[in-house]
């Protein structure tokens, strides 16, 4: 699931993230959409997105399935992790 999202500076990504998840999981339990109890899984990541990107990563959020088609999930995991690390060292 990605999605992308302007929050206050008073809210943090843990905060945010908490909101979305328990609102959408008890909508989908009550609505039975599907079968059995939905959960979401209990690790999450999130990014900063300058300004100047928003348009990328709404191309990126958009083009998802096509691109999982060529990169899994793991793959493009860990590559992010690494340029993130390696940001951070300079």
């Amino acid at each position: 699931m990605h999605f992308l999202v302007s929050r206050s500076p008073d809210i943090s990504e843990t905060e945010l993230a908490t909101i979305i998840a328990d609102s959408s999981e008890h909508f989908i339990n009550a609505n039975k959409l599907v079968i059995g109890k939905f959960a979401w899984q209990k690790s999450a990541s999130a990014f900063s997105v300058s300004k100047s990107n928003v348009d990328k990563v709404c191309k990126y959020i958009l083009n998802q399935p096509e691109h999982h088609k060529k990169v899994s999930f793991a793959e493009e995991y860990d590559m992010f992790i690494q340029y993130y690390l390696q940001n951070l060292k300079k």
